[in-house]
């Protein structure tokens, strides 16, 4: 493949991004272009301290979030010297899990096929906040109640960031620790600055606080879950940008790195995913693309690269609001002065759930929220087809004048629009979770959870055949998901979570005689 990459162009599309950042008293980000060798530009915006008014510059410090997964992949499967291969069980390694989570593999575990609840969304259904703080040997203990998965492993793709908590916690059962491994291959060996804290709360040097917006300004970000490997990696966008270099060189550090990361992985039936080992594959026109994206309170990162090409983009930001997979792409469309698709809205806007199953779909203005998870359609192979560019998150949909039908995540979907029915007056008063103690009640037309000052209230709204619909407030998020009814049981699903189920309060002398 040739290809006249236009680096002035690039460059100009990223000021124009970070430009929309530069306003009084906001937080910011950077963007920069690479090669193997050379830095070929940058762009900075907003500020990277709002106390101290301090600008965003690519030394800026800042959690990269789940960029990390790729890093830590590549450390536990080249580096780590634990004799891991992708086709052994987690059960092999971790006794404590039960079945069928012991039976998920490593490869399965890293490359979002395995079904693994993801904890923290879990938590959240549980009503534990953002805020709360929790440890990891906690987190371990509470995924080894409980073997269930949000599906057969292997069937489907849907993230979460658990597998790499459970891979990370097999290389500390054999002494073998994270942050020993980063050093030792990756930050001394190319002289920056990576650190992988445990908790929010550590000391991180030159770190810059990430910001999330409400109706009375901005607000410091903070998150009380452990910092596992599937996120915890702190440092700038330059020393970020060095590491992905050594990926395009395929020397150094980053010798045979991206062939490891990027091997073609398959779900049952051998159908192909886009997602990697902590990577994902995009296409723009005939170019592949590969990379990742994090996400914490406050924090969004993204990069791209075109090993074929030898050319890179990453950026990073200290803002709720920064739509980092989009810039990114659209800074490496002017590179390679290729268009993206075009956007689609092909499918009508409304809220659709599927017959007889807990799953369900908005649309609105060309953007599709699967069980509350949100991405942007494009046409697919014709005007007809709307898809992403998510490999998390792929979906090909089509609108055959009464039901959306497709794939979402490489598995089967058909949804209808929603016919709301009066279920709600019959699932009033307290669900309870034995297992955890959680408990919430429906009062009207309101789900309340929590306990004193903590409790919050959210919107139920019908989704028809004994479902309904929930929006409560996590901190700077809004948490959706589904209440499936199912006689004297109810079932909470999420994007990321599918696994728990509660029971009438009422009934609780009887079950418990049961158990």
């Amino acid at each position: 493949m040739t290809s006249d990459l236009q680096w002035h162009a690039a460059e100009a599309t990223a000021k124009n991004i970070t430009k929309s950042w530069d306003k009084p008293g906001e937080p910011g980000g950077a963007i920069t272009l690479f090669d193997s060798k050379t830095l070929r530009g940058f762009a900075t915006g907003g500020l990277a301290n709002l106390t101290t008014a301090t600008p965003f510059s690519i030394d800026s410090v800042v959690r990269y979030a789940s960029v990390t997964k790729h890093i830590f992949a590549t450390l536990a499967l080249l580096k780590s010297d634990a004799g891991l291969s992708p086709d052994d069980p987690l059960g092999q390694y971790l006794p404590q899990l039960k079945a069928p989570m012991s039976q998920v593999t490593v490869g399965q575990a890293l490359d979002m096929t395995g079904g693994l609840a993801d904890v923290r969304e879990t938590l959240s259904l549980l009503g534990t906040s953002v805020y709360n703080v929790s440890d990891a040997g906690a987190i371990m203990d509470f995924l080894a109640q409980d073997g269930t998965l949000n599906f057969p492993a292997g069937t489907e793709i849907s993230y979460s960031n658990t597998g790499y908590r459970l891979v990370e916690e097999i290389l500390k059962q054999k002494g073998i620790l994270f942050e020993d491994l980063l050093q030792t291959h990756i930050a001394q060996p190319l002289d920056i600055a990576f650190t992988a804290p445990e908790t929010w709360f550590d000391i991180v040097p030159d770190l810059v606080p990430g910001y999330w917006q409400d109706t009375t300004g901005w607000k410091t970000a903070v998150a009380g879950l452990h910092l596992s490997a599937s996120g915890s990696l702190t440092g700038s966008l330059r020393s970020l940008s060095v590491w992905l270099q050594s990926l395009l060189a395929d020397n150094g550090p980053g010798a045979g790195v991206l062939k490891t990361l990027t091997a073609q992985r398959y779900l049952h039936g051998d159908i192909p995913s886009a997602y990697g080992l902590g990577t994902t594959s995009t296409r723009i026109g005939e170019h592949t693309l590969y990379g990742h994206g994090g996400s914490h309170a406050g924090y969004k990162t993204y990069f791209l690269l075109h090993p074929e090409l030898d050319a890179g983009v990453a950026l990073v930001s200290n803002r709720e609001d920064t739509t980092a997979y989009t810039h990114a792409l659209t800074v490496m469309s002017s590179l390679l002065a290729t268009p993206l698709p075009a956007r689609s809205h092909a499918l009508p806007d409304g809220l659709y759930a599927s017959v007889a199953e807990p799953y369900w779909l908005k649309v609105s203005n060309g953007t599709a929220s699967y069980l509350g998870s949100a991405d942007n359609l494009y046409q697919g192979e014709d005007a007809g087809e709307a898809i992403t560019l998510s490999a998390h998150m792929p979906m090909r949909l089509r609108w055959d004048g009464t039901a959306i039908q497709g794939e979402i995540g490489h598995a089967p979907r058909y949804f209808t629009p929603v016919e709301p029915n009066d279920c709600l007056k019959m699932v009033q008063g307290r669900w309870y979770h034995p297992e955890s103690k959680a408990a919430f009640d429906i009062d009207g037309d309101q789900l309340r959870m929590g306990v004193g000052t903590l409790r919050a209230s959210g919107q139920l709204t019908s989704l028809g055949a004994g479902r309904l619909l929930v929006e409560l407030p996590d901190g700077p998020w809004k948490k959706n998901f589904c209440l499936y009814f199912q006689g004297y049981n109810v079932r909470l699903i999420s994007n990321r979570s599918r696994v728990l189920s509660f029971r009438r309060d009422e009934c609780r002398s009887r079950w418990q005689a049961e158990e």
